[in-house]
Formats: structure tokens, C-alpha cells, sequence
């Protein structure tokens, strides 16, 4: 029976493996240190956190999350460790973005369970409110014995405050340490799906669990702030509430009147109409998947639902399985431990049978893990087999039929697909990758010499040519995805090393300008956007956007930069910073193609600007994880299908549908 703790509360612990199991509802770090019979610390390394997440008996997250699972093996723990306390810290505010106290976010809830996923003890973090840090709970030794007791101590002052009143000399290092490495795990994560409310609920079933883990609730992220639009109208979606996925807001909203970007004329009275409805299925048999059975005001919404619903399934049930297999290869090593400690079953026949009996128990339950998963996975491909063809342009690969039927959208989309994303135990399917529009932060296609999943090699010089073409291939999506004329382009080329590739952009007119090339192009078009990034944001400040100069351009602006570190000077990384930190909160996006391994000679001052921006690659790469359990997910690029001219023919209409909307 789970003990559910309130604070000061202890409850014995009769098992020495254990997982603690936290859910928030933002995305926390998690970190658990050792200390003495007196509570102190006596170095960073008694410290398991995303920067150093491996400990003797330890083992936590690498990344910020909603959902952790941290691992605790008691008898791994020297005789010198008398605590282990399990920290929760909301990450710091990156410009202002996120939570800054835990009052203002729902109370964690923090559990303390066996390898099969028994629940133990329990305790939700009550009574938080300017805190930013809390001691959640504690594992403590008393006569020999493990117990757990209900801390939920905070500290305004953030991870540091609660290092030193631990008694780390070093407190203010590691924290800062800590923040360091949760940027750079968030870096690189896919951002949470919207929150599920009672009027939000996918309605089509969910993948069964596989055995072993908890297959909870999915996290609840901080709803999306929507601004008021020209003309007093609901900006944002598609004329109803707006999923928060990818964190998007208003790309304008502040202070004195926003400038706003989506399209004025979107309906917001008419209720949705009904999701369609799978035919009966037979008996026995599972209900046929159909396209479009989530929720939402629009067919547009409920696909948008449906894919992230998917990519939460697929996540949960892979989980599961890793659990699953987690908890059976680690009863076989107990009961083969406890049968060689026995001298007469260490020769003979009967260590033998019980050998094999523990293996076979492993196979076993491994078996029944895999048979649950592919039954999760077949659901999952069969809808994806009807959700796919479904798929309007701005969320379809570039091979779906829609693209040839293309017309130039009179509505901003509301997310934009940056390639696909698959895990290693469910080959069969790929989930696409949606990314919220307007761009939250901007995109840095990696260059970079790599050796693929498959085992093949790809030479720097491919690598520079493939992260181009997948640069060209994005941005032409972008432009198509976005009414004439409400989305511009911008390059910069120093060495016009990257014309082949721009050359669908190039020949259908459908940038800006020509690539600026050399050390005075790279300066004018970076003066003209960090003035257009000024100019706006002192018109939002002082509360009058009508002050824009006359012609003054609205549409969203993005910058491609190839072959950057080369070409540019302090002056240049100075406002390329400026525009990744400032642009996108008034419509500039940037997106690199660089090489980060060849750039870290120029040393930390590039480091901020490669954080902030979303790290693809051109070729197959498990870097992104998601924001439940941090899985590391393959990103897959979008390929245009070879000797396909679908690029050029959606371009030259959007060049058309500008020159006809000039006139």
C-alpha cells in the first residue's frame, strides 16, 4: 500500500533499488546529492546533476523535464553517505521566458517506487511559492535501515542558496554549472505538445502500456498568452483556443500594443464541427484509426493533435518497454547473485538449473515487454498510414501528392514539419516533426563532418553542401507556408560558396535580394535588420506601433548565414547574437549553417548563440530528446525526392502570387 507523505512524514524502505518518480508541470532539473550523518556535502562530486548525472548508486536526468525517473541503488552507497536528498530547480529564465518561483506553476508530485514500478511512498510539494529550489524528499540511513521522509524545503535564492546551507564551499560554482548544462539540454529538445484539458483530449485510444513502468497523465505545459490583434480580433490559431506546443506566443506581444502578424480575417464564433468518427470494427479487433479524431477547431488543429499525440505514445510506450526489459535483466542479476553466494549451488547441477531458470524468467518477461511494444507499434503505424496522406502541405513531406495541387495560403499555418523523428526500438514508424509558427527561436543546421547511423562517412565538403540544400529546403518551406509577401528571406554568403545550392531561391526571385557575398555585404544586411529589430521594439515600448515609417516592411524576416564563423568580425557575432536574442520576440529569425566543431577555436563567446538556437542536421542524428522521459530521438531532414522539381514549381508560385499581390 503507497504511504502518501506530507512534509516531515517518514516511511520505511525495504527494497535497496528503487526509482523516484517526479512530475511537475513545467519542465524542472532534477539533481540528488549525497551527504553525511549531518546533512553536509562534501564536494561537487557527491552531487549527481544534468552536467554530472552518474553517481555510485545514482543516476538522474541529463536534461530540464516535466516527467523524471531518477535511479537509486542503496547498497552502491558508500558507508560515508548517510542522505540523499532529491533536489527539483526551475531552470533559469533565458530573457525572461519560463517560470521564475515555483508558486507560480501546479505542485510537484514526487514518488518513490520499486524497479516494477510498486509505489512506495508518495508526497506533493505543497505551500511553494517564491521559491525557485526545493528539497523534495530525502533517503536516509537510520540503525542500518533506509527510510524516506517528506522534506519540501525551498530557497528563493535558487540552487545556489540551497547548496550552501548544505555546506558546499563550492555552492555557487556548481549551480551555475547545473544552469549551464540545462541549457544546453534544452538546446536541444523537443518542446512539449499542447496540454490535454477536458475540452482537449485526444479521442482516439491510447497505446496500451507495455509491462513495468507507470504509464501517467502527459505533462501540463504553461498555456500559450494570446495578444490582441489589429482590429480587436483573437490572434493566433485557427479561430479557437491554441495548444501551447513549441511555447509560441504572439511574436510582437508587449507592452503598448502588439504588432501582430496572423491574418485578420479568422473566424473565432463558430464552434468546431465534430471529429470524424472510425468505422466499427470487429470484434475483437482494435478501432480502425482515421484521420483527424483529435480535437480541435479545425481539420488543420486536429491533425496538428494527432501527430503529437502519436509522437507521446510512441514515447510512453518505448519507455515502457526500456522499463520493462530495465526491470527483468536486474531481478535476473539478484537471483544469479543470490545463487552463486549459495557454495553448494556453485558447481553441479543445481546452480546450473537455477541459472538457467533466472534467464529464462528474464527472457520471459523481455518477451512479453516486446510482444506489448509491437502491439503499440502496429497501432501506431496503421494510423499513420491514413494520418499521413491527410496531411495538409505545411505539415507533409515533400513526396506527399499535396504539393502539386499547391496554392499560396491566405493563413499563417499553425506549425511548419522540419523533417521526421524515430526511435531505435520502433523502426517501422516516423513521427513528423512540427515546429509552432511563428519560429519561437532560430535554427542552426550542423555542417559539421559527422559519421551517420548507418555507418557510412560523409567528408566535410558533402556535409557543407547537404546542410545547404537542407537550409534551402526549409526556408522554401517557410516561404510557402506563409501568405505573398508576409514572409521574407534574406542571405548572406560571404564566399558564395553555397550559390548551387541557393539556386532554386536565387532563379524563382523569391529572396529579398541577392546573396550579400563578402565582408561589406555581410555588414549591410546585418545593420538593416538589428535597425528593423530597434525600430520595433521601441515603437511596442512606447506604446505606439503606428509609428513605423511609412513602407515600413511587417512580414517576418529570416536570415540564412552560410559558412559562418568565416567572414565575420567581433562587430558581425556581436549583432548576430543580438538578432537570436531580440529577433524573434518582433519577427527577425535567424538560421546558421555552421560548423560548431570548427568554431569553438573562437572560443566561449559563441557558445550563448549556439544554445539559443534549435540544433538540425543534414543527415540522420539521435540528438533531440523529448521532454517526458529524454529519450534520444533520430532526427531525419526533409529530402526532396531526387530529380524532383516540387521545389522549384512551389516557388515560382510564390514568386507569381508576390507579383501579383505588388500590383
Amino acid at each position: 500500500m503507497t504511504a502518501e507523505l506530507v512534509r516531515g512524514q517518514n516511511h520505511p524502505l525495504s527494497q535497496s533499488r528503487l526509482e523516484i518518480r517526479i512530475s511537475a508541470g513545467t519542465p524542472v532539473a532534477a539533481a540528488a546529492a549525497l551527504s553525511d550523518e549531518n546533512g553536509r556535502i562534501h564536494g561537487t562530486e557527491w552531487v549527481a546533476h544534468p552536467g554530472a548525472p552518474v553517481q555510485p548508486g545514482l543516476e538522474v536526468s541529463r536534461q530540464a523535464a516535466a516527467d523524471h525517473r531518477l535511479a537509486v541503488d542503496l547498497d552502491a552507497m558508500t558507508e560515508a553517505v548517510h542522505r540523499v536528498s532529491v533536489l527539483l530547480a526551475l531552470p533559469a529564465p533565458d530573457g525572461g521566458a519560463g517560470p521564475a518561483r515555483f508558486g507560480a506553476v501546479a505542485a510537484p508530485f514526487v514518488a518513490v517506487t520499486g524497479l516494477d514500478g510498486t509505489e512506495v511512498a508518495s508526497y506533493t510539494i505543497t505551500g511553494l511559492d517564491l521559491e525557485s529550489a526545493v528539497v523534495a524528499l530525502e533517503l536516509y540511513r537510520r540503525q542500518g535501515a533506509w527510510k524516506v521522509r517528506a522534506v519540501g524545503q525551498g530557497y528563493a535564492g535558487g540552487l545556489a542558496e540551497l547548496f550552501a546551507d548544505q555546506g558546499l564551499a563550492e555552492a555557487t560554482q556548481l549551480a551555475s554549472g547545473i544552469d549551464e548544462a540545462v541549457a544546453r539540454g534544452l538546446a536541444r529538445s523537443v518542446q512539449a505538445p499542447p496540454p490535454r484539458t477536458s475540452e482537449g483530449d485526444r479521442s482516439r485510444q491510447a497505446a496500451a502500456p507495455a509491462v513495468g513502468p507507470d504509464q501517467g497523465a502527459a505533462p501540463q505545459g504553461a498555456p500559450v498568452p494570446v495578444s490582441p490583434s489589429y482590429g480587436g480580433q483573437p490572434s493566433g490559431g485557427q479561430g479557437g483556443p491554441q495548444p501551447a506546443y513549441g511555447g509560441a506566443t504572439d511574436p510582437h506581444a508587449a507592452s503598448g500594443g502588439p504588432v501582430n502578424y496572423s491574418h485578420p480575417g479568422r473566424q473565432t464564433s463558430a464552434p468546431p464541427p465534430p471529429p470524424p468518427t472510425a468505422p466499427p470494427a470487429q470484434p475483437g479487433q482494435p478501432a480502425r484509426p482515421v484521420a483527424g479524431d483529435a480535437t480541435g477547431w479545425s481539420m488543420e488543429e486536429r491533425l496538428y493533435n494527432q501527430v503529437w499525440g502519436m509522437f507521446e505514445d510512441l514515447a510512453r510506450t518505448t519507455a515502457a518497454y526500456r522499463s520493462a526489459v530495465d526491470f527483468a535483466e536486474s531481478r535476473m542479476d539478484k537471483e544469479l547473485e543470490q545463487a552463486l553466494s549459495d557454495p553448494r549451488s556453485r558447481i553441479g547441477g543445481q546452480g546450473d538449473a537455477a541459472r538457467e531458470a533466472a534467464r529464462a524468467r528474464c527472457s520471459q518477461l523481455v518477451d512479453q515487454a516486446r510482444a506489448s511494444l509491437d502491439r503499440d507499434v502496429a497501432q501506431l503505424v496503421a494510423e499513420a498510414e491514413v494520418v499521413e496522406p491527410a496531411l495538409p502541405p505545411a505539415f507533409a513531406r515533400w513526396d506527399n501528392p499535396c504539393w502539386h495541387a499547391y496554392r499560396v495560403p491566405m493563413e499563417i499555418p499553425m506549425a511548419l514539419r522540419l523533417g521526421d523523428l524515430r526511435l531505435p526500438e520502433a523502426e517501422p514508424i516516423r513521427i513528423p516533426m512540427l515546429l509552432r509558427l511563428p519560429l519561437e527561436r532560430g535554427l542552426w543546421i550542423d555542417s559539421g563532418r559527422t559519421d551517420s547511423l548507418d555507418g557510412s562517412f560523409t567528408d566535410s565538403h558533402d556535409m557543407r553542401r547537404l546542410a545547404m540544400d537542407t537550409a534551402v529546403a526549409h526556408a522554401a518551406r517557410l516561404l510557402a507556408v506563409y501568405p505573398a509577401g508576409e514572409f521574407t528571406v534574406h542571405v548572406v554568403d560571404p564566399a558564395g560558396s553555397g550559390a548551387r545550392a541557393l539556386a532554386p531561391l536565387t532563379q524563382t526571385g523569391v529572396l529579398a535580394g541577392p546573396p550579400a557575398q563578402g565582408a561589406a555585404g555581410v555588414t549591410e544586411v546585418l545593420a538593416r535588420l538589428t535597425q528593423r529589430v530597434d525600430l520595433v521594439q521601441m515603437a511596442l515600448r512606447g506604446g505606439a506601433p503606428d509609428a513605423l515609417p511609412p513602407g515600413f516592411d511587417t512580414s517576418q524576416q529570416l536570415l540564412i548565414v552560410n559558412d559562418f564563423p568565416h567572414g565575420f568580425d567581433d562587430r558581425a557575432v556581436n549583432q548576430l547574437r543580438y538578432l537570436v536574442d531580440e529577433g524573434p520576440s518582433v519577427g527577425v529569425h535567424l538560421m546558421m549553417v555552421a560548423d560548431r566543431e570548427e568554431s569553438a577555436g573562437y572560443g566561449p563567446l559563441l557558445d550563448p548563440l549556439w544554445r539559443a538556437l534549435l540544433r538540425l542536421t543534414p543527415v540522420p542524428d539521435d540528438h533531440l530528446a523529448d521532454p517526458w522521459v529524454g529519450h534520444a530521438w533520430t532526427y531525419e531532414p526533409p529530402a526532396v525526392p531526387h530529380g524532383s522539381e516540387v521545389l522549384r514549381q512551389v516557388l515560382t508560385k510564390v514568386a507569381e502570387a508576390r507579383r501579383t499581390g505588388s500590383r
